[in-house]
């Protein structure tokens, strides 16, 4: 798989709380043509220290940014019983929804999440809800990594690193730095590099310049897709939904994305609709 325009790496941020201080962090992204998904709780907008929904629209959707589900009432569904954890969901989708007058298909797990799982649910337990909820992917935390892969399992799907890993400026660098073209060919895989945290944390630290150095250094490039958490989803999903004929030599793309990829070294687009052969 290529991503769009046959780039081979890709970027997106997850910022959790929907608090003011969202405005600031949303302008520096937009700045540098980098884009975030910004996971809500529906009770808690247009409260004391949270953005109003105006204030979404103008800020966050308007520039392209992705707005999704943070509970209702940001309780970990880990800690809660199924009951309990589907209507939080629920009613966070239901509000952001009935308020935005979008589809909202993504998740990011509040508080505890998926790290800590008590009384009568599961893993599995939260993950079919969400699918019956018609979630498709939940972003969870806590495994900062420089492997840069996509998820294998779309709710359990660990970013690169929180803001705050001593580390983070290296795996920019060794992001930026990465020819996927020039590796062996069985590593030559699409990366992802996936930021996470909450922007109050840069007000009450005063460390605004964490963002503004991560993005002075991974943005703006012209061999990345910086897009965000549902627009990763979806594309990965149309290339998995390519139809091959048995010998490889023709390809079907019945879905509505244009979808890019890498045949030893040749790169190849296939539209809508369109069947493609291949050398």
């Amino acid at each position: 798989m290529r991503f769009p325009e046959g780039k081979a790496k890709a970027v997106t941020l997850s910022y959790d709380d929907g608090t003011t201080s969202d405005i600031k962090l949303a302008e520096i992204l937009s700045a540098h043509n980098i884009k975030c998904t910004f996971n809500l709780c529906s009770e808690k907008i247009n409260t004391k220290w949270n953005l109003k929904s105006e204030e979404i629209e103008e800020f966050i959707i308007k520039k392209g940014h992705e707005i999704a589900i943070h509970g209702a009432n940001h309780r970990a569904p880990g800690s809660q019983s199924p009951t309990a954890g589907i209507r939080d969901v629920l009613d966070c989708r239901l509000g952001l929804e009935k308020t935005f007058g979008k589809i909202i298909r993504g998740m990011a797990y509040p508080d505890t999440g998926i790290r800590h799982i008590e009384g009568n649910t599961s893993y599995e337990i939260i993950k079919n809800y969400l699918k019956d909820l018609g979630i498709v992917y939940a972003r969870t935390l806590r495994g900062d990594n420089n492997s840069f892969a996509l998820p294998n399992d779309w709710y359990a799907w660990m970013p690169t690193a929180h803001h705050t890993n001593s580390e983070l400026l290296n795996y920019v660098k060794q992001f930026v730095e990465l020819d996927v073209d020039k590796l062996y060919k069985s590593s030559r895989w699409p990366r992802l590099f996936y930021l996470w945290g909450h922007s109050h944390e840069f007000e009450r630290a005063n460390n605004w310049s964490i963002i503004e150095d991560f993005c002075n250094g991974i943005g703006n490039k012209e061999d990345i897709w910086y897009a965000t958490n549902i627009e990763i989803y979806d594309y990965v999903n149309a290339y998995n939904s390519l139809i091959f004929s048995a010998d490889e030599t023709m390809v079907y793309n019945p879905t509505l994305l244009t979808v890019w990829f890498d045949v030893d070294k040749k790169l190849y687009s296939i539209k809508p609709g369109e069947t493609l052969s291949i050398d």
